[in-house]
């Protein structure tokens, strides 16, 4: 088997674990978001299906650029797929950070500032 079926098939193995992570992690925040609805627990099972499913997708976008970064250099190296691969990184990244931001209520760098704040009003 030559390098470029091999890493087809490395490009295929990152793109179905990325898709089941998506599926499976969306799945499960499902019910476990439904077993809380069944606790009578309605904003914990909005918050935790919210939280989980948006951790899910997050990892599932990560692995699935890994797919695209390594199909581009080991496959399709030209200049027409390294630009679509900086396109499609900067919308999944683009992606991730809004997913960040809204699943953490505040920016990456405004983290470990709200973190301290809320350690010192704890201890108080």
């Amino acid at each position: 088997m030559h390098f470029e079926a091999w890493m087809e098939l490395v490009v295929k193995g990152f793109e179905v674990v990325g898709v089941a992570i998506l599926g499976l992690g969306s799945l499960a925040a499902l019910i476990g978001a439904g077993l809380a609805l069944m606790r009578g627990d309605r904003l914990g099972a909005y918050a935790s299906a919210r939280g989980n499913v948006g951790r899910a997708v997050l990892l599932g976008l990560e692995v699935l650029i890994i797919a695209d970064i390594v199909q581009t250099i080991t496959i399709d190296p030209t200049v027409e797929s390294a630009l679509t691969l900086g396109i499609i990184v900067l919308v999944r990244t683009f992606l991730s950070f809004s997913l960040e931001i809204e699943l953490a209520g505040v920016v990456p760098w405004h983290r470990a500032a709200e973190s301290a704040a809320q350690g010192a009003t704890e201890s108080s």
